[in-house]
């Protein structure tokens, strides 16, 4: 059995404070995973989106392969610095669209406005992940946000639809490790079986009207039975898992979890991630990390975050705002602790397992660019170490996410706007 926190787990007393104020920190005691019996133990994928990206001088060294010197932000990750790789000049070619409306390409690579004559619209490349897990797991993924913002929004179905997320942490905990009252699971069957119904009639009816419509209108239809198709995969998901027991863990939520500053809500967002991971409830995971919320999120800052990453190369907007991604970088690094810290029956550790990717839509809020995307992929079995630098327009982001589907299992030949799988990123 993994232990899901080890020595790496240490922290200073403020941080420790911080910690129980919204969990009850004790070492889980796990069941056994359902793949643990396997020989390999599956790939999972987690994408970290943050929405206002981060300074790029910050962010990128200036050196490229092994011996760069590492800027202020990827000093916070110091410790895996073998287990990740740093990828400049890559993007989407999304310069031209204004910023924050830009933002939602991150995963996709394809505006949401300009996909309605693609096959698969601008599906994200952790639902194409996502497709292939099928009902393997409880949920074939995870859509979570510290906030519901429309801009950051990570995942999309290939009916182009963006996938609603989950921000409680109370409601998160629950849908993962919470075990189901018997009166809640009859009325969970009951509207399982009155929605089967409804899908029934709704198509029977939309197929009739198939012969009656112009050819606008059929295109409208076909993108309402692509939709159909989504809900009813999802219904047999849910099917096949609704009286199976979840996995049972020593980690618990105080009630007023999702009530605490963001500075104190995202370590527990990455901790019920990591357990999601380990439980095999899951084996695709989104975190979308948007405003900071009130109180400044807990953060000593004297301006808004938004104003902030505005800073006109302003030295005193950039060293408040340097808090703020500081934080992510860290707790990206604290997350990337946890998987490593899981041993797997294959003699690797999760993080080997998982492909771990922190970024964003937004290359430079300040100028508002879309160009240039902050992107750092650890673990999931790469040659890591390196800061790789592309020539600028040259290769597209999509190439990165060729690497990851096929290193998830999918074939996947193409994906967006990609040209074949990124250069220089390898298998080890």
């Amino acid at each position: 059995m993994s232990n899901f926190i080890t020595n790496s787990w240490k922290t200073d007393r403020r941080t420790f404070l911080r910690g129980i104020g919204g969990a009850m920190l004790a070492l889980p005691h796990l069941n056994v995973m359902a793949s643990a019996s396997a020989a390999e133990p599956p790939m999972r994928m987690v994408c970290v989106g943050t929405n206002f990206g981060f300074v790029p001088s910050l962010f990128f060294p200036e050196q490229t392969g092994r011996n760069y010197q590492a800027p202020m932000l990827i000093k916070e990750l110091e410790q895996h610095r073998s287990k990740f790789s740093i990828f400049s000049n890559l993007d989407h070619g999304v310069e031209g669209v204004g910023g924050h409306s830009g933002i939602h390409a991150f995963l996709s690579g394809v505006l949401s406005k300009n996909s309605k004559a693609l096959e698969e619209k601008n599906v994200s490349m952790d639902q194409k992940a996502a497709h292939q897990v099928g009902v393997k797991t409880r949920f074939p993924s995870l859509q979570i946000a510290s906030g519901d913002d429309p801009n950051n929004r990570l995942s999309w179905s290939n009916s182009g639809v963006a996938l609603p997320t989950v921000t409680n942490l109370n409601t998160l905990y629950s849908m993962l490790f919470q075990a189901t009252r018997p009166e809640d699971m009859d009325l969970l069957k009951r509207t399982h079986l009155e929605k089967k119904s409804i899908l029934d009639l709704v198509r029977e009816d939309a197929s009739q009207l198939q012969s009656r419509i112009g050819t606008e209108d059929k295109a409208k239809l076909d993108q309402y039975f692509t939709s159909v198709r989504e809900l009813e995969r999802k219904l047999t998901q849910s099917e096949a898992w609704m009286e199976r027991p979840k996995p049972e863990v020593d980690y618990e939520l105080k009630p007023g979890a999702s009530g605490l500053d963001f500075v104190d809500r995202v370590p527990l967002y990455y901790d019920l991630a990591a357990l999601a991971l380990q439980t095999d409830s899951s084996r695709v995971i989104t975190l979308a990390f948007g405003d900071i919320g009130g109180n400044s999120g807990g953060f000593p800052l004297t301006r808004g975050y938004h104003q902030l990453t505005h800073h006109g190369k302003v030295a005193s907007y950039i060293e408040e705002l340097s808090i703020i991604e500081r934080f992510h970088t860290k707790q990206f690094g604290r997350f990337l602790d946890r998987l490593d810290s899981v041993n797997e029956p294959n003699g690797k550790t999760l993080l080997d397992n998982t492909m771990a990717l922190l970024g964003s839509g937004m290359g430079n809020a300040s100028s508002h660019s879309n160009k240039n995307l902050p992107l750092l992929l650890a673990g999931g079995g790469f040659k890591h170490g390196t800061h790789i630098r592309f020539e600028k327009n040259q290769v597209p982001a999509s190439n990165l996410f060729v690497s990851m589907l096929q290193r998830f299992g999918v074939e996947a030949g193409s994906f967006g706007q990609s040209t074949g799988t990124l250069t220089g990123l390898e298998t080890a």
